[in-house]
């Protein structure tokens, strides 16, 4: 039993150290420009809903771009899925969560790729509000798509 702790703890601590190590090193890159690729999501049949995610994932980035007047690295966001849980309000463990997928590539102004991040954000479909009211859709993927920005910001230092 204590060994298996000893190593569990090893491997938390190293898998710590290696997130700190990739957010310091990504702190220091600078953002000129921001492109965001719904096709994948798209191509999956969501084409209105990727229509729409696209502008709001730009607005909710914006503000990572640095004021160099667009030099340095462009950072590249596809979504890649999204998956909206059956929903009719209550807290029952069997509706499951919304998911919105995504990946984030820094590409240097050399066109070299400097970092890739895998980005899933998971809420629970209550996060939309009130599962009555029309809109409630709406407001699950705007809900989604903040919190995919905010993983975005925090894994590229922003």
């Amino acid at each position: 039993m204590f060994a298996r702790r000893t190593i569990l703890t090893g491997f938390a601590a190293a898998l710590l150290a290696g997130c700190q190590t990739t957010a310091q090193t990504a702190s220091a890159v600078a953002i000129g420009a921001i492109r965001v690729d719904t096709g994948p999501l798209a191509a999956k049949g969501q084409s209105a809903t990727a229509a729409a995610i696209r502008p709001m994932l730009e607005r909710e980035l914006a503000g990572l771009r640095s004021t160099g007047g667009g030099r340095g690295a462009a950072l590249h966001v596809t979504v890649t899925g999204l998956y909206l849980a059956s929903y009719a309000g209550g807290q029952a463990p069997t509706f499951g969560n919304d998911t919105l997928e995504s990946e984030a590539v820094l590409v240097g102004p050399d066109g070299r790729e400097i970092a890739h991040y895998p980005i899933l954000a998971i809420m629970s479909p209550s996060f939309g509000g009130a599962w009555y009211r029309p809109d409630v859709n709406q407001r699950r993927i705007e809900a989604l798509v903040a919190s995919n920005a905010q993983w975005i910001r925090r894994a590229v230092g922003g």
